[in-house]
């Protein structure tokens, strides 16, 4: 017989890095780009996601709808996915690079609250505590002037801003966790490209809406611009790509802990490039939040691997 091709050691995790990397250097490029709000950015980005998966969706023959019982899953996934895009990318427009990162990775502690929530998975106290912990990185992030005092260092631009990108991560993380809810609500009975689609269709039409409704359409006044925007929807790409290719030949667990890399590349590109320190309460911050998602990706991995030995046994 044929011998199959043993596979790369660390592949996976290597895809997880380079994802990473994708992911925050479109992050720095949306903090680069001038005048173009965020909502435009988001248009963009779904444009290049929708050219994407069309052919992928012809080539698995799914259609466009997907199973009339999970459309309305679809819907919400796409809302609420296409939702947390834009409040992410409003987010690194108004607040330091690194504070926006580093609550986005409070995501996995909501994410096994709200399936505590609506899906009944189990909830330990261990699950607590890291909620308590990403909580406290995200108040050391915020630093609200009743526990800190009104004069604030390491911001960018007013405190009513930053307070705002904080308000907008933390919603968009909670959207994003309410999409991985509705993922493991439908399973595998739709495929992964139709899931895409309704992500990118809906926040293209929501993005549309929402430009007329501000009255914020406007092409980019410089070249420069246009080539961020442009690169931002292949990267943002890019990322996605990668950490799908991650996730199907890698444990979910040693994954979402790598992707904490996101953190380091963001602290290190803000520095390089954006010319800001970051102060010692995000750095605190980003170690609380860190340390709550990896627990959380730890305490999952090794509950999956136990009941894998007891399906075996």
């Amino acid at each position: 017989g044929i011998k199959k091709k043993a596979a790369c050691p660390g592949l996976g995790l290597f895809y997880t890095i380079l994802s990473a990397f994708l992911f925050s250097v479109a992050s720095l490029f949306l903090k680069k780009i001038e005048d173009v709000h965020s909502v435009e950015v988001s248009a963009f980005r779904c444009v290049f996601q929708m050219a994407f998966v069309l052919p992928g969706l012809i080539y698995y023959k799914t259609g466009f709808l997907g199973p009339k019982g999970k459309r309305i899953f679809l819907f919400f996934r796409g809302f609420l996915g296409s939702t947390a895009m834009v409040l992410l990318y409003y987010a690194y427009q108004v607040m330091p690079l690194a504070d926006a990162t580093v609550i986005t990775f409070t995501s996995p502690v909501f994410t096994s609250l709200l399936a505590w929530i609506f899906l009944k998975e189990k909830y330990s106290l261990w699950d607590l505590l890291f909620t308590l912990f990403a909580i406290t990185g995200v108040i050391l992030i915020a630093r609200p002037p009743f526990l800190f005092g009104s004069h604030l260092t390491g911001i960018e631009g007013s405190y009513t801003d930053h307070l705002k990108g904080t308000i907008a991560a933390i919603t968009s993380t909670l959207s994003a966790a309410s999409t991985i809810v509705i993922l493991r609500k439908v399973g595998k009975s739709v495929h992964y490209f139709l899931s895409i689609w309704y992500y990118a269709v809906i926040g293209l039409i929501g993005c549309i809406i929402a430009l007329f409704v501000l009255n914020e359409w406007r092409l980019p006044h410089c070249g420069r611009d246009r080539v961020f925007l442009i690169l931002i929807g292949l990267l943002g790409l890019g990322g996605q790509v990668f950490l799908t290719k991650a996730l199907q030949i890698e444990k979910a667990g040693p994954v979402s802990i790598m992707k904490t890399m996101d953190v380091v590349f963001a602290f290190i590109l803000q520095v390089l490039f954006l010319n800001h320190l970051p102060t010692w309460w995000t750095v605190g911050g980003a170690l609380c939040v860190v340390a709550s998602s990896s627990g959380t990706a730890i305490r999952k991995w090794r509950h999956s691997v136990k009941k894998a030995k007891e399906r075996e046994i």
